[in-house]
């Protein structure tokens, strides 16, 4: 029965709205699957097998009385353990929080479950989404990490523990992980998930985001979710793409398998129709790749301001030594830094308009080895600053033997065609 936990969120549906496939066979297989892997992987902070099987019951109960199903009747999801979740704790990957219980759900795990998702567990997360990281080893290689700092929702997609995970992303913690593990990331344009209840790091950059194995289920989740429409990426598009190739202002951290990936995916993409140009940012554009750091750091020792007054001993030495860092630096150089931020926004909005999609790495190379480090977020920080929506999809392997992934970057507000573009390309590589 375990082939079930294979089933990508889409198939999934379709039989469980058809009837021939129940919330708790679902269910059952995977938990069996986190049985057989769990122990190996660490991907949960919480995890309860038998509040998972009374959901899928309840939920079976529900579509035999006949009443309306959500789009995601009986799917399940990860919560990552920096969004609240009323019935399990919610302890932001920090000691300090351990045991705590808020009282009510986050906004965007309260409309999953009104759609009709099954919370399974919350995943591990890095000390607040930043720095420190977690237990969770990658599933193709538990002597790498999953990457960070969504760690336990991407291994734990790519394990078959649930169809979606939940991520967020500052710097590069949807789409690096995605990446690392060999799953689809999306990180939608920023605000598109609502942040009520989410322990938020950086006002100016935090985005809830979605793990998923296929394109098409992180389309469903997003549109369960939101009750707007993310489109079929499954569907063929009617013509081929304008790529923009770019590797961004980070293009000399990128290893030689990553230079080699993205010659042969623009390639591929050229034969099958697609035209590729490369593309160099503006300036204007670029600079917000060094503005990163201000914004992140400094709003986040505001964000940090309790913790590091009442608790300082129980945060992590890296993480208190980019507080200092960041509580060192004069208000103006935030202020300098949010500017930026707005005027690359405004010279990107032209820079990309000559084409559908950029096509650029979705990290340097293949998940570094041991835990303590969850890779570098280098080609991630840029897009997360201009709000854009990225995707990352699996692309080959390294040579390690572990997963590569390629991003798809388009305009804001243009996640539909995110998604859309981003599956092309996929079908593309065959």
């Amino acid at each position: 029965m375990t082939e079930l936990a294979d089933l990508p969120a889409t198939e999934a549906a379709r039989r469980l709205r058809a009837g021939s496939l129940s919330a708790t066979a679902l269910m059952e297989a995977l938990l069996d699957r986190i049985a057989a892997r769990e122990a190996g992987l660490r991907a949960f902070a919480w995890f309860d097998a038998a509040a998972a099987r009374r959901a899928a019951a309840r939920a079976d109960a529900e579509a035999r009385a006949g009443r309306a199903q959500g789009a995601l009747h009986g799917l399940a999801l990860g919560v990552k353990d920096v969004l609240d979740t009323a019935d399990m704790p919610s302890q932001y990957g920090s000691p300090i929080w351990a045991g705590h219980r808020p009282r009510a759900d986050a906004a965007c795990v309260a409309l999953a479950r009104r759609a009709g998702a099954i919370v399974v567990g919350k995943t591990v997360t890095t000390e607040f989404a930043t720095r420190h990281p977690g237990p969770t080893a990658n599933p193709h290689n538990p002597a790498h990490t999953p990457g960070g700092s969504s760690s336990g929702s991407a291994a734990g997609a790519a394990a078959g523990f649930f169809h979606a995970g939940y991520g967020t992303q500052t710097a590069g913690s949807v789409i690096r992980p995605a990446a690392f593990c060999g799953v689809v990331g999306f990180k939608p344009s920023f605000g598109t998930l609502h942040r009520a209840g989410m322990k938020v790091m950086s006002e100016s950059l935090d985005t809830i985001g979605v793990i998923a194995r296929t394109v098409g289920d992180c389309a469903l989740f997003m549109s369960g979710v939101t009750g707007r429409d993310f489109g079929d990426p499954e569907a063929k598009p009617g013509r081929a793409p304008r790529l923009g190739l770019c590797l961004g202002p980070a293009v000399d951290e990128a290893a030689p398998e990553t230079r080699a990936l993205l010659d042969r995916v623009a390639g591929v993409a050229a034969k099958a129709g697609a035209s590729v140009t490369p593309v160099e940012l503006p300036p204007a554009v670029a600079a917000a790749q060094d503005a990163h750091p201000y914004v992140m750091n400094m709003e986040t020792a505001e964000a940090l301001a309790w913790e590091l007054d009442e608790a300082a001993a129980q945060l992590s030495p890296v993480l208190r030594e980019r507080m200092d860092w960041a509580r060192s630096q004069p208000l103006s150089k935030l202020d300098e830094a949010r500017a930026t931020f707005a005027a690359a926004r405004a010279a990107f909005a032209d820079a990309i308009a000559p084409f559908d999609a950029l096509l650029t790495p979705s990290a340097p190379g293949e998940a570094p080895e041991g835990l303590g480090w969850t890779g570098d977020p280098a080609f991630n920080l840029l897009w997360t600053s201009l709000h854009v929506p990225c995707v990352t999809v699996p692309a080959g392997k390294g040579p390690k033997g572990l997963p590569l992934g390629v991003q798809i970057v388009t305009g804001i507000g243009q996640d539909r065609e995110a998604l859309a573009w981003a599956e092309w390309l996929r079908q593309a590589q065959g």
